[in-house]
């Protein structure tokens, strides 16, 4: 079993968006069985909440339900536990890696680096633009699925 664990700041917008987009993707996929999926932040200060209300709303409307999220922070156990860790953007590849005393076995990646076009995933909570974050998880969890095939 594949363990993958999505990282962002707070783990209520984007790192829950990925985490739940992806067990849609490998549902529909046939592939929950290989491979599981959760979801932690770099910071403390969401810790417990639910995922953020716009969010929720806009899983909903793809029909993706996300019932029972509740924010952890990122632990340095978990470098051990999962075999990937995905963060939506560069700092926080920066602070899990401060977190989890660096990434000696290349587990740590961004998102879209997946994908034809690397970069961040924006911070919907800043932005509030949540339609441009949707597509970027979305176009980087489908790369991600594919290179998750491929190891299978």
């Amino acid at each position: 079993m594949i363990k993958v664990l999505f990282v962002c700041l707070g783990n209520i917008c984007r790192s829950p968006m990925a985490e739940f987009v992806m067990r849609d993707l490998l549902t529909n996929a046939g592939l929950s069985h290989a491979v599981t999926v959760a979801s932690a932040a770099t910071s403390s200060e969401e810790i417990g909440n639910p995922v953020y209300p716009p969010v929720r709303k806009l899983l909903r409307s793809h029909n993706i339900p996300c019932d029972g999220h509740s924010a952890r922070q990122l632990q340095p156990q978990d470098y051990e536990d999962f075999d990937l860790l995905i963060g939506m953007e560069t700092r926080n590849l920066q602070n899990m890696q401060r977190i989890c005393g660096g990434d000696p076995d290349g587990k740590m990646h961004r998102l879209l680096d997946f994908t034809h076009r690397p970069g961040d995933v924006a911070d919907p909570y800043f932005t509030l633009d949540y339609e441009s974050t949707w597509r970027d998880v979305n176009e980087g969890c489908a790369a991600l699925l594919e290179y998750l095939a491929r190891m299978n």
